[in-house]
C-alpha cells in the first residue's frame, strides 16, 4: 500500500500541477535519457527518493525546503 502511494505522490510531483522541486528536476533528468519507459523509471526514481526524504524528515525534525539542493550548489558557487 505505501508503495502505491509514493508512486501515485511520484505520478502528482511529474504531472502538469507539480510545482518546481529537486524531486521533479531529477525525474526531468532522468525521462529525459528517452527510452521506451523512461517515464515509468523517472517515476519509480522519485517514489524512491521521496521514501528517503521523508525518513530523513521524520527522523531529524527538519522542514521540508523543495528546492534545498540548488540553492546549497547557488552558495557554494557564489563563495
Amino acid at each position: 500500500m505505501l508503495r502505491k502511494l509514493l508512486v501515485g505522490s511520484a505520478h502528482y510531483i511529474l504531472g502538469p500541477f507539480g510545482s518546481d522541486s529537486d524531486l521533479r528536476r531529477h525525474a526531468e533528468k532522468i525521462a529525459s535519457r528517452g527510452g521506451k519507459n523512461a517515464k515509468k523509471r523517472a517515476a519509480v526514481a522519485v517514489a524512491r527518493r521521496l521514501s528517503v526524504l521523508l525518513h530523513r524528515l521524520w527522523v531529524t525534525g527538519e522542514a521540508y525546503e523543495p528546492l534545498y539542493n540548488t540553492h546549497r550548489r547557488a552558495e557554494e558557487e557564489a563563495a
